[in-house]
């Protein structure tokens, strides 16, 4: 019976056979644009789509690129353990956007750059340069192995495949059409992927409200179980969700993954024009609220079937991160290929994302690192040597704890620094680069220190919030004393706490060192959505 635990069914033929289809199709794209554009093989084809992209297939890309099979998996896990305090990430989308938008697109995308860290060379210095392309390999390739890790564990669960066979298979198909096709392929599959990710969560939504009688018995569980309580005002830094950390910490975190992160910077400067380049923003905005909804909605769900039985306390799942693939199995394996269009759409968020990233680490290296051997084949082997460490980072994730967190973490500790000293660059003229430099290491160093603490040292439930299920239990350990005040700080704060860092000591230490930067320098005031770059 439905929503009663023990043992669910396992994928059926049907089942393989639509993930399998879906899969294959994604990889078909890769090889149709290889072939499409035989005779186009330039670096620039391959890592800018000729930079003739338009803005649709564009926004949905970017959309897709960090909704990822984490957002598949751990942000319905979210609503179903917290809340729908996620909710509110809606306002930081907007802000971002509008900030991406208006201040950065027009930067990058007249500097006809390919790397986004080339401006920090133009700025500063080539050694700034080289410091944070490698701040951006390291971040991508943990974030990376997240991606990968997350709908493995799914397709273990519910499947029983080898873990560590899916996520070799996962890399596989990734590096195949990343590297074959290039960024045309990356868009174009990222739009196909996109639709089946939003399909696999309204077919979740649409069966738990047929089994629960209707979304209004789903919304009056999740009442009852204090699910809707959405706004938190409580102003403490170290509280892990409220008003505050979401609104102010996930509007520059998310900045900091769209307006300075390869991935998405890249997709920006391949569209024909700055026209097209911005409303691919403001679609992406509205693609990151419905995903973000129907994600939501999708926890809301599985809390109102499970509300009596809690699969992590019957032990039926072993982490929050299976509950979704386990309630799949449990509501709609009476309909055979269903499942397997969840798996593919969880399958499809990472492959989306994994794409994504190899594109973009080969994009930074050619660039910043091997720019005087560019040659074609040379970024073909680079991409498969990305996409080799991704699956092994893979195996780091697995120690990581919820994918959802962790994943925002890794942004907020590395993006931030470096959000930081783009904006030291764009907007103030005293900043050097010994300041510079200084400041991104202080940033660094703050977050990085908060951000492990914070993961050996988990904050207690009185700063989480987790709301109540059957059968919970909290257990005490021996804390350090910063453990409760600073290792809490909430981890949305982490990018807030690289920027202000970056920023205030780059300023102060590049004005005591009195140095006047570079005559090469670049500073970028917008007025009226011009950007004057002063040479």
């Amino acid at each position: 019976m439905v929503g009663t635990g023990g043992p669910v069914p396992t994928f059926s033929v049907w089942d393989y056979v639509v993930f399998i289809g879906i899969v294959v199709g994604a990889s078909g794209i890769g090889l149709f644009q290889a072939i499409r554009s035989r005779k186009e093989t330039s670096s620039e084809e391959f890592l800018l789509g000729g930079r003739q992209m338009t803005a649709v297939p564009v926004a949905m890309s970017l959309t897709a690129s960090f909704m990822s099979g984490i957002t598949v998996i751990g942000t319905p896990a979210e609503a179903y353990l917290y809340g729908t305090a996620f909710w509110l990430f809606g306002f930081s989308y907007a802000l971002m956007s509008i900030v991406t938008a208006e201040l950065f697109v027009p930067l990058f995308y007249r500097l006809r750059i390919t790397s986004a860290y080339e401006y920090l060379e133009m700025r500063f210095s080539r050694p700034i340069r080289i410091i944070g392309t490698s701040m951006y390999i390291v971040q991508t390739a943990l974030y990376t192995g997240l991606v990968i890790y997350a709908p493995a564990l799914a397709l273990n669960q519910i499947t029983g495949l080898d873990l560590w066979g899916v996520l070799v298979a996962t890399g596989a198909v990734c590096i195949i059409y990343c590297t074959v096709g290039g960024l045309k392929a990356v868009i174009w599959t990222d739009v196909l992927q996109m639709v089946v990710m939003l399909v696999g969560f309204v077919a979740v939504i649409a069966r738990g409200a047929v089994v629960q009688g209707g979304l209004t018995k789903i919304f009056e569980d999740a009442g009852e179980g204090g699910r809707l309580d959405t706004f938190d005002f409580d102003p403490d830094p170290r509280k892990r969700h409220t008003f505050w950390t979401i609104v102010i910490g996930g509007s520059i975190m998310w900045a900091s993954i769209y307006s300075i992160n390869q991935s998405q910077v890249q997709r920006y400067i391949s569209c024909r024009t700055l026209g097209h380049a911005k409303m691919a923003l403001y679609i992406n905005m509205v693609g990151l609220w419905v995903t973000v909804s129907l994600a939501m909605l999708s926890g809301l769900t599985m809390y109102s079937i499970y509300k009596k039985c809690d699969p992590i306390t019957n032990d039926d799942v072993a982490t929050s991160d299976q509950l979704l693939p386990y309630m799949v199995m449990d509501i709609l394996a009476d309909y055979p290929g269903i499942p397997g269009l969840f798996v593919a759409a969880a399958y499809s968020g990472t492959l989306s994302t994994v794409s994504s990233s190899i594109n973009a680490l080969v994009a930074v290296t050619m660039e910043d690192f091997i720019i005087p051997f560019h040659l074609f084949s040379l970024t073909i082997i680079t991409g498969v040597f990305f996409g080799a460490l991704c699956i092994g980072m893979a195996g780091v994730a697995s120690l990581m704890g919820s994918v959802l967190q962790a994943a925002l973490a890794i942004f907020g500790m590395i993006s931030g620094p470096l959000l930081g000293l783009y904006l030291l660059g764009m907007f103030f003229r005293t900043p050097n680069s010994i300041g510079s430099l200084s400041g991104l290491l202080i940033g660094l160093a703050l977050t990085l220190w908060v951000g492990i603490g914070a993961q050996i040292y988990p904050a207690t439930a009185d700063k989480t919030n987790p709301l109540l299920l059957t059968c919970v239990i909290f257990s005490a350990s021996v804390r350090p004393p910063l453990a409760d005040s600073w290792y809490s700080l909430s981890y949305l704060y982490f990018s807030v706490l690289g920027v202000i860092a970056t920023m205030v000591s780059g300023f102060l230490i590049s004005a005591a060192t009195g140095k006047t930067p570079k005559h090469n320098f670049y500073i970028c005031l917008f007025y009226c959505n011009i950007c004057w770059c002063n040479i």
